[in-house]
């Protein structure tokens, strides 16, 4: 999938994922159904993308579990759930992976899945813009300038912005600008 040595062929990728899975590697059944959720390699099938996600997760692969969020999220494979969207996003975030914590932040600061958490949002925001996230770091600052689940600071909010404009968020630029 990625071609570390090699040209990248996703349909390749998939064959070997495929493989991966059906010896019982958790990861092999993530990344498989990743490729089937995004349709690289695979004819894209949500279905399948949502049971694949749901043995790897089951199996203790954190991104599977994040990913499978998604789609309850999104409604896509699965009946549309955000209240076990929620479990699977903190699942994911729980195991370190931190765009399952910037999903379940969302929902803790619109308050889908979960009841509506400014502060909790703000814990979450930060423990993904500490593993990266941009998008985390410009939300977090949104939240720092408008003192909603942290005292407001105009400098934390800028210097948050900046990070997240430096990590390649466009949006966190424009704010700054």
């Amino acid at each position: 999938e990625v071609g570390y040595g090699v040209r990248q062929d996703d349909k390749k990728a998939a064959q070997l994922y495929q493989k991966a899975c059906d010896s019982g590697d958790a990861a092999g059944c993530g990344s498989l159904g990743i490729l089937y959720f995004q349709g690289q390699g695979v004819k894209q099938d949500y279905n399948k993308a949502a049971q694949l996600l749901q043995k790897a997760c089951d199996s203790g692969y954190a991104k599977g579990c994040g990913s499978l969020g998604i789609l309850y999220f999104q409604g896509k494979g699965v009946r549309q759930d955000d209240n076990k969207a929620a479990q699977l996003y903190q699942k994911a975030c729980d195991d370190g992976i931190a765009e399952g914590c910037r999903f379940l932040g969302d929902l803790y600061y619109q308050g889908q899945g979960v009841r509506q958490d400014y502060n909790k949002a703000a814990q979450l925001y930060q423990k993904a813009c500490d593993g990266g996230i941009a998008t985390s770091c410009s939300r977090l600052g949104v939240l720092y300038y408008e003192g909603h689940g942290v005292g407001q600071d105009d400098k934390k909010a800028v210097q948050l912005w900046q990070k997240a404009c430096d990590g390649g968020y466009a949006a966190g630029c424009g704010i700054l600008g």
